[in-house]
This record gives structure tokens, C-alpha cells and sequence, in this order.
């Protein structure tokens, strides 16, 4: 993936997100499109040595549409200003599952992520007692080298309250309060530009989330 072409493109579509400016360079669109299916392909292919579970999903299907959902939102703009693709189990499924996700965009809108965005009621109900029996399992992948150094540590959103099976004096209340179980490596557009290899970074970043993913895949399996 050529990056500054694609910032490029992407930086003129956020000042001219509308369909006459996005059809007059559709062909420079579509041109960047194959190339992060090209990527696309590559981090599938690794993913699947990395995380076995994800076995099977190819790159092109796991990539998101440029083009908006305008139907229930405020923001009636077509097209989305960044590149995305989302390797996950579940491709295809009524039931989510832990997965890897790639946002590529400037203006900071890059993102390497992954775990569990959004799970129903039964899925973190299970992990947060995954989370309360094994937790020291838990801390330890978040406290790894690798985990720390592009993560920091779990995010997502928290409950306000303490979930209704766990007391607020939990001595792990804070990771029992999550919504999400989410971890999120930033990118400012220096650091992506500059990047001697930025498809191999990408490996490298899903691979110090791995364990992250496995253990929440295996909470609610």
C-alpha cells in the first residue's frame, strides 16, 4: 500500500465528502482499494499462523465498504474517510467474536486494535467471570513487554456502576466494569508515513494482541 497517495486521497475526500468529487476519482479509489486488498491478504495469511482460530477468512471479505450507513445517523456524509478491515472467527456469523482491526486515515484517524467491541449480555457476562477466576492470567498478557508497549493496557467503555453480580469492593472492580474489552494502538500520520515497513509493523502489533484475543475467545466458548 502506497500510504501518501492514500492520505492523500483520503485527507481531499474529508474537505469534499460527496459524490461528484468521489466519482470524478473513483479509478485513483479503486487503484488504492486493490492495493490494501493486497495487504489485506498478507496480514490474513498471517493472522491465520498467529491465531489459528482465524484460519479461513480472506482478506477481501474482512475489508469494510468506503460507503456510509447514512440511513439512521445525524452525519449524512457518503463515504468514510479511512480505510478499514476487521479479521475475526465469526466472518459471516449472528454472534460476534474476538478479532483484529486495522483503521488506516490521516488527520490520526490510523488505529491498530483488536478484542471484543460491543459483546451481548451473555458474552461479558462470561468474561467478566473469566476475569474473576482467572485473573492473574489476565494481568499477566496485559502486563507483557509487547502488550504494554503498544497498548498500555485494556481499554473500552466501563459500566458506571459495578456489574450487578460483582460488589464494589471486588478487588478487580475496575476490570470487571468494562463494556468493552478492547485494545487500541495509535498512530499519529508522521509515525505511519515514515514507517520503513508499516504491513510488517501491522504483524507485529497483531501479534502482541493474540494472547489478549485467546483469552477472551476462550471466556466465551
Amino acid at each position: 500500500m502506497q500510504l501518501k497517495p492514500l492520505f492523500t486521497f483520503l485527507s481531499g475526500l474529508a474537505k469534499h465528502n460527496d459524490r461528484p468529487w468521489f466519482q470524478e476519482r473513483k479509478a485513483t479509489y479503486d487503484q488504492l482499494r486493490e492495493q490494501f486488498v493486497e495487504d489485506a491478504e498478507f496480514w490474513a495469511r498471517e493472522l491465520a499462523q498467529l491465531d489459528p482460530a482465524l484460519a479461513g477468512p480472506e482478506g477481501r471479505k474482512s475489508i469494510f465498504r468506503i460507503y456510509r450507513d447514512v440511513r439512521f445517523s445525524k452525519n449524512k456524509d457518503p463515504y468514510k474517510t479511512h480505510f478499514s478491515v476487521y479479521f475475526t472467527a465469526s466472518a459471516g456469523k449472528e454472534v460476534e467474536a474476538p478479532g483484529y482491526y486495522l483503521q488506516l486515515g490521516p488527520n490520526g484517524n490510523t488505529l491498530i486494535a483488536g478484542g471484543l467491541y460491543q459483546p451481548d449480555k451473555t458474552q461479558a457476562a462470561a468474561i467478566r467471570q473469566e476475569i474473576d477466576y482467572n485473573v492473574d492470567e489476565l494481568k499477566a498478557l496485559l502486563t507483557a513487554p509487547d502488550f504494554r508497549r503498544y497498548f498500555g493496557g485494556m481499554g473500552g467503555e466501563k459500566l458506571k456502576k459495578s456489574p450487578a453480580a460483582y460488589s464494589v469492593d471486588h478487588p478487580e472492580i475496575e476490570l470487571l466494569k468494562h463494556k468493552n474489552f478492547t485494545a487500541t494502538h495509535q498512530m499519529a500520520d508522521a509515525d505511519v508515513l515514515s514507517h520503513e515497513d508499516f504491513r510488517a509493523h501491522v504483524v507485529e502489533v497483531f501479534r502482541a494482541m493474540v494472547p489478549f484475543c485467546q483469552f477472551l475467545r476462550g471466556a466465551i466458548s
